[in-house]
Order: C-alpha cells, then structure tokens, then sequence
C-alpha cells in the first residue's frame, strides 16, 4: 500500500500541481490574497485550540508510561503508552525536520499580483512549508492504529479514523488560509503510516532476535 500510494501522490498529485490549484482556487481572491489566512476559526480555533486539545492526548500516554513505573496495574500496559506517545512524536519530530529543510513556499507566498489579476511563481524557494505540519498532530493519531491493531481491533479503528478526520480536517484548514496546498497534507499522512510502518516492524523484528 506504500508503494502504491507513493507513485500515486508523486505522478497524479504533484506538488502545486493542477488538482492542487483547483482545491485551494475557491479560496484566494482576483488579485491572489487569502481573506481567510486571519480567520479566528482557522487561524486560532484550528492552528492552536484544535491542536492543544490533540496534544493533551499525547501527553496523557506520556504520563501514562511514567505512571506504570509506580502502579502495578499499569504496568501491562507500558509497551502500548510508551510507544503511542514517543512514536507519535516521532513522527511529527521527522515531519518538523522535513518541513524545516523544505524549498516548497508555501501558496500565500507564492501568489503574484498582475495589472489583470495574479498569477503563481513556481519558482519561490526556501518556504519550509512541505510537508504540512500542522496536520503532523492529527495524522499521528494514527500511531494508535498499530498500538493496538492486535490487541483491540476497536480501539485500533478507532485511532485509524480519527487520525485520518482530524489530520485532513486540520489541512483543509490551513489550505483555506493559503499555508498549504492539499498534496502537503497528503504527504503528511503518508509519511506518518511509512513511520509506524518502518518502526513497528523494527520493533517486532527485534523481538525475534532477543527470543
């Protein structure tokens, strides 16, 4: 599924490409400004309450893990709390250095206005705005999925699809408010799976070896 879904982001949606142009064109104005970018709902609502609240979850497996160190019931548990929360920062800790070596400019910096309207500049670099970062928190809740896939197929599901609601929720947000294009996003979710995936089957291969 990896490799199949790479070749589909890398040939059929490219980066700025023309399904990138048409998602984002009902939000930029003629002359190629984003009247949401400062949307209280957008800006504030989604880029920091939506965010804060996702990170609470996070830090409750963080204390979780310190916690089964101290109460026996918890202790079953510790492999499940330890790798939701560090391999879920994992991810948004790689997706943050991705982004912060990135050449993609974002699409509010891309626009350029003209005597009859605006037009996109290709050519702007040193943007750091791919992939989508701010989508990184939502789509790590599908770290989750792995957690648990064996051991609670519900919950597993359960984190699966959250994780894919609130990351493409949180993106089309941004995408909105001219900070990224819909193939940034789509990039996000698909380096969060290939994380877990690399990571998970890392675990269960060191495991062999010690048995």
């Amino acid at each position: 599924m990896l490799i199949i879904s790479f070749f589909i982001l890398w040939c059929y949606i490219p980066v700025g490409g023309s399904l990138d142009l048409y998602l984002i064109s009902p939000w930029v104005d003629a002359l190629g400004k984003f009247p949401l970018r400062d949307n209280w709902y957008l800006a504030t609502l989604n880029h920091r309450y939506v965010k804060n609240i996702i990170i609470i979850v996070y830090s409750y497996y963080f204390f979780a893990w310190l916690a089964s160190f101290k109460l026996p019931k918890l202790k079953p548990l510790r492999h499940d709390y330890a790798s939701f929360f560090f391999i879920s920062m994992l991810c948004t800790i790689l997706i943050g250095i991705i982004k912060a070596h990135s050449a993609h400019a974002c699409p509010w910096d891309m626009t350029m206005s003209t005597a009859t309207g605006f037009i996109w500049n290709f050519n702007a670099i040193d943007g750091h705005c791919f992939p989508g970062g701010h989508a990184s928190t939502g789509f790590a809740l599908m770290t989750g999925y792995f957690v648990y896939f064996k051991t609670a197929p519900k919950r597993a599901h359960f984190f699966l699809i959250s994780g894919l609601i609130l990351g493409f929720a949180m993106g089309w947000a941004q995408m909105m408010r001219g900070a990224h294009f819909l193939s940034h996003n789509l990039w996000t979710a698909w380096f969060v799976w290939l994380i877990n995936f690399i990571t998970h089957i890392s675990i269960h291969l060191f495991k062999l070896l010690k048995t």
